[in-house]
């Protein structure tokens, strides 16, 4: 059986496409959240994105997030299995955003 792609460690770098109007979201989480998915909308819009929660290593350690690479500039809604918003980010162009949900 082939592994998931949640199910292993990724030490590949990520690349985030960040510029003038585009920043970019890594929201941090517990490792219960590890291959679950978590999704941005702006905030009143209906559509959303998804990314799936990796496990990864920085400096040795394990580390759990769901990285979003590129986003407009403007306000997030953020969901995660919630009825509600789990939480809301201001994502600013050039910019790296952060969350902590651990």
């Amino acid at each position: 059986m082939a592994e998931a792609h949640s199910d292993r460690v990724h030490p590949e770098t990520v690349v985030l496409d960040i510029g003038q109007d585009v920043g970019a979201l890594i929201i941090y989480t517990k490792a219960e959240l590890r291959g679950r998915e978590i999704e941005v909308s702006p905030r009143g819009s209906a559509t959303r994105v998804h990314v799936e929660v990796l496990e990864r290593r920085i400096n040795g350690r394990p580390v759990f997030a769901a990285v979003f690479p590129g986003l407009r500039a403007g306000h997030y809604d953020i969901w995660e299995n919630f009825p509600e918003p789990g939480g809301t980010v201001t994502i600013v162009g050039g910019e790296v955003a952060m969350v902590d949900w651990r």
